[in-house]
């Protein structure tokens, strides 16, 4: 199964997020790219993020952003360790 574009555009919004302080969130203004404002509202939906423009992430969006940025550095890294 691969990601739709609107999974990828959610994971797009999930690695913008700082995971080194709770305390601050993103806002997405009306003037963003509408994939972006909508991939923000279905991540609040789904119960990721606090509110339908941004604001922050709960227990469960702070565990997705983790995993994301983490395949982000994956996936973009030049050396590949070997097993």
């Amino acid at each position: 199964m691969r990601f739709t574009e609107e999974q990828y555009h959610e994971i797009d919004v999930l690695i913008q997020f700082n995971l080194e302080s709770l305390q601050e969130g993103i806002k997405v203004h009306s003037t963003a790219a509408p994939e972006m404002i909508a991939a923000t509202q279905r991540l609040h939906a789904k119960g990721l993020i606090t509110q339908p423009d941004g604001g922050y992430l709960t227990s469960l969006g702070h565990t997705a952003a983790e995993h994301a940025q983490a395949l982000k550095v994956i996936m973009t890294s030049t050396q590949l360790e070997e097993s």
